[in-house]
């Protein structure tokens, strides 16, 4: 543990540790709900400042650099984050209260999401490379075209609360900002700092060791909202990268969008993320059918932008009912990462008033909360469109009275969320085959016969989903795709050889696939 006891409490401005001074918070343990040790500086208006300045020097850097260096930077990071997994670990638990070996897989998803952003920067096609040339011969002469993607420069990424390491300082955003060759700056997130900074020193660190310049990374910290929404209206910031609230996400795009140069902000803004019983499921395994669901709406409190919310069934009484209710009314009680996350939770459900409602244990110390199964029926439901929110926490919404029509006709009404679930059998999806043409335009990922918790990071991963789940219903943030929100396209038109980049370049000289005339090639 001798990194947490040493924390030093203030930002990390490229390779430079920030001042003492401004406004300080301490973080909170949610298992009691005591404060921690140490004090944390909010960083100063010329620090955030010189974060920017020094990160807008160093993107034309990081933009010249190869592919394979910046591999070799992600997988220093990979190889930091892992020797740092004890000290991340514990102190990450204090400060969640998540379970320990939730956290030490959560180490290990890091760092391999690293591992793979490096292997697509290393590789290189992820730049999309094409190339029409020139023909003199045509009336008029055709000039040699050639496009690719390129970074956009300094990105600033904003910590999220759940996954303290994951989708904070050293997680995807992250990842896949520096994959594509842009200087990135985080905003900590406040209910885990120390994690934070132990992740920071890791990033700097790796980043010392290979070589990069200082402000390839930097750590911001902010006791309030002032620092971050001053960095997203920084001129020299050229994209944002949030995983949070829908209210939080929504006032990032609102100031990126009032700058004179508006950016584009990628923010998950979180979901409902609706689960549709068919039939036949229901009546040949209800009972597992149960228990996945209550696991799934209970991992981590609740606390995952993958929860399920909202159920869809036909049968008010069935043994899935009745199980379902057995393992709530038997949860113990979960602690919440934060007070304002817990109190959120407890309004919202007593707001949620004329419903069933079975709830579990509840805590007596700390940030406490209770496992909730809320049911009502279809028709309620279509009538109150607050039913229809998010709530954050370990409960879900059962309607009930939903027939195959009404099954469609609630797929019809949804918003945008990051998943739907179908359980069912071969012949109920034959059955409710339009359903799925339904929910691809509604989600970024359709899931049949699982649960939506446990987001696999892969290449064919889609982490996104239509407004308001996201607020670019087209990218995703966990994938190798993801790479993609912090490039675009730029068009070289008649330049010699000499000036291109090396992947427009006739001879290919990093063997990447490429759209030579139409046709994908890597020679």
């Amino acid at each position: 543990m001798s990194d947490a006891l040493a924390l030093a409490g203030v930002s990390l401005i490229g390779g430079r540790a920030g001042d003492r001074h401004g406004e300080t918070f301490r973080a909170y343990q949610p298992a009691d709900g005591r404060a921690m040790d140490p004090y944390f500086y909010s960083a100063s208006d010329a620090e955030l400042d010189e974060a920017a300045t020094s990160a807008a020097t160093t993107a034309p850097v990081l933009a010249a650099s190869s592919g394979a260096d910046r591999a070799g930077l992600l997988r220093a990071m990979a190889d930091g984050m892992d020797r740092a997994t004890e000290t991340l670990v514990e102190r990450a638990h204090l400060e969640t209260a998540l379970p320990r070996a939730r956290l030490t897989g959560e180490v290990a998803r890091t760092s391999n999401q690293l591992r793979l952003f490096a292997d697509v920067a290393a590789e290189g096609s992820w730049v999309m490379a094409r190339i029409d040339a020139a023909d003199p011969q045509r009336t008029p002469p055709k000039p040699d075209i050639r496009s690719m993607l390129r970074p956009l420069g300094p990105v600033a990424v904003f910590g999220a609360s759940n996954f303290p390491l994951a989708f904070s300082v050293a997680g995807g955003d992250t990842a896949s900002a520096l994959a594509a060759g842009n200087p990135v700056i985080v905003k900590a997130h406040p209910a885990h700092p120390g994690t934070s900074e132990i992740a920071g020193r890791v990033l700097n660190r790796a980043i010392a060791e290979c070589g990069f310049p200082a402000a390839t990374f930097s750590l911001l910290y902010d006791a309030s909202t002032r620092i971050g929404a001053a960095l997203v209206r920084h001129p020299l910031i050229r994209a944002v990268g949030f995983t949070g609230s829908f209210k939080g996400g929504h006032t990032l795009m609102g100031l990126a969008a009032s700058r004179d140069e508006p950016i584009p902000v990628f923010a998950e803004m979180g979901s409902v993320n609706p689960v549709f019983i068919l039939p036949r499921a229901l009546l040949e395994r209800g009972e597992s059918l149960a228990a996945g669901l209550h696991a799934s709406f209970t991992l981590g409190g609740g606390q995952f932008c993958t929860k399920p919310g909202m159920v869809f069934l036909d049968t008010a009484e069935t043994a899935f009912l009745t199980k379902l209710r057995a393992l709530t009314a038997e949860a113990p009680g979960f602690a919440m990462l934060s007070p304002g996350i817990a109190g959120a939770y407890e309004r919202g459900l007593r707001e949620r008033v004329g419903l069933r409602t079975t709830e579990g244990q509840r805590a007596e110390t700390g940030f406490a909360a209770q496992a909730a199964l809320l049911e009502t029926d279809y028709s309620a439901f279509a009538g109150h469109p607050a039913l229809h929110e998010e709530l954050f926490g370990p409960s879900t919404l059962l309607v009930t009275g939903t027939d195959r029509e009404r099954m469609l006709a609630a797929a019809r009404s949804l918003r945008g969320h990051l998943t739907a679930t179908i359980l069912g059998t071969d012949d109920d999806l034959r059955e409710y085959a339009e359903l799925i043409s339904i929910l691809e335009t509604k989600v970024g990922r359709v899931i049949f016969n699982g649960f939506p918790t446990g987001v696999e990071v892969t290449h064919a991963m889609v982490h996104g989903g239509p407004y308001p789940a996201t607020s670019d219903g087209r990218s995703t943030s966990v994938g190798s795709q993801a790479i993609l929100r912090f490039a675009r396209p730029v068009c070289y038109q008649n330049l010699p050889q000499h000036a291109l980049p090396a992947e427009l370049r006739d001879d290919n000289p990093r063997k990447i696939l490429r759209l030579w005339n139409g046709r994908w090639q890597s020679n």
